[in-house]
């Protein structure tokens, strides 16, 4: 299997997973703004979206979407927990999570990389993160993860993209249980593995 990725992205998700799984892969980094891989291939090639995440399984198909990917890996090997037995009403838990976080939090935080968000605008979109920022809380106040005690692709996910609040000057030491989910996430092995690997 081949990982587009680009650092700092949402594919770092399931670069974790990927490593937490133990599953042997190749890391293809990905120039955003030309298109184009470290090896020199046009990425509009393999995903004409044009963005990472992508998957490149042996058997040549593509697999697009960092949540239709974390749930691919996590059935790989469904022997390490990291997602529900498909079926199951926990499965749909967990994507009732990977579309919260997908398109609540990525795209409430991704919407900061746009330079033109700026004073009232800003303020806007600030005021929507935060109410979505306090069901996060409102669940790791009680847990340690989205699904319970059990760590899922789905924080894998959202310690990613909450990641990028230190881009955009917001503080998460303001939730203390965003920035402990954070710091408990952070010190998983896979974890600090998927990072030196995208540093590197």
């Amino acid at each position: 299997m081949k990982l587009y990725f680009s650092p700092h992205a949402c594919s770092l998700a399931p670069h974790i997973v990927l490593r937490e799984l133990g599953v042997p892969f190749e890391l293809v980094q990905v120039d955003n703004q030309a298109k184009t891989t470290a090896d020199g291939q046009d990425f509009l090639q393999i995903n004409p979206k044009g963005y990472v995440a992508a998957l490149q399984l042996d058997n040549g198909q593509v697999l697009t979407e960092a949540s239709a990917i974390l749930q691919y890996l996590a059935d790989l090997k469904p022997q390490a927990g990291l997602a529900p037995v498909n079926g199951s009403w926990e499965r749909v838990r967990l994507q009732e999570w990977l579309n919260f976080i997908a398109s609540e939090i990525h795209g409430g935080l991704a919407v900061f990389f746009n330079d033109a968000i700026q004073g009232d605008v800003r303020a806007m979109f600030l005021a929507t993160l935060f109410k979505r920022f306090a069901i996060l809380v409102r669940t790791l106040e009680k847990q340690d993860y989205l699904l319970g005690e059990q760590y899922s692709v789905a924080d894998a996910y959202l310690f990613v993209v909450l990641r990028w609040a230190a881009f955009h000057a917001i503080d998460l030491g303001e939730w203390p249980a965003l920035a402990a989910f954070q710091q408990r996430v952070g010190e998983r092995s896979a974890v600090a593995a998927a990072l030196a690997a995208e540093a590197a």
